[in-house]
């Protein structure tokens, strides 16, 4: 029963350990975006978006035209 206990409590240090070492890291390491850099990449995002949106809206309508033209033959 104490080899249990013991295991847990390991197990409970390694976490909170581990929460602590990411808290440090995210904090302290990590280098965030400014504001600026953020919006920038946000609207790149946003234009990409668009124009794959256009891309797949002009394949469906395509093919539509393409199918009806060939089930009119029919």
């Amino acid at each position: 029963m104490a080899q249990i206990r013991n295991i847990e409590k390991t197990t409970d240090m390694k976490f909170v350990e581990n929460l602590k070492e990411s808290y440090n890291e995210l904090v302290h390491k990590v280098s965030w975006p400014t504001r600026q850099e953020l919006s920038k990449s946000a609207v790149l995002v946003l234009i990409a978006s668009i124009i794959l949106a256009l891309i797949v809206w002009l394949m469906d309508f395509s093919f539509e035209s393409i199918m009806t033209f060939v089930y009119g033959l029919f």
